[in-house]
C-alpha cells in the first residue's frame, strides 16, 4: 500500500510521462491542434499536480522552492535518507 506521499509522486509521474510523449510526437506533428490542447491540459494539471505537492511536503523542482516567503528546497530529504 502507498502512503499519500507516494501515490502523489506516482501520480506526477504518470502526468509527466504523458507529456514527455505528447512532447515528443508535437516534435514530429507540430501543427498538430488536439495534440497541443492535451499538452496544454496536462500541462496544467502537472502544474497543479506539483503545486500540491510541494505546499505538503516539499518541492520537487525549484520552481516551487518559496513558500510564504520562505525559501523550502533543502526541506526534501537526501538520497541517503530514503528521498528517492
Amino acid at each position: 500500500m502507498m502512503s499519500q506521499k507516494e501515490q502523489m509522486l506516482h501520480d506526477i509521474g504518470i502526468v509527466d510521462f504523458v507529456l514527455v510523449e505528447l512532447t515528443l510526437y508535437l516534435d514530429t506533428h507540430p501543427r498538430d491542434k488536439r495534440a497541443m490542447e492535451y499538452f496544454n491540459h496536462y500541462n496544467k494539471i502537472k502544474k497543479q499536480m506539483m503545486k500540491e505537492f510541494s505546499e505538503k511536503y516539499f518541492p520537487l523542482t525549484k520552481d516551487y522552492a518559496e513558500s510564504d516567503n520562505e525559501w523550502r528546497w533543502g526541506m526534501a530529504p537526501l538520497p541517503w535518507e530514503g528521498g528517492c
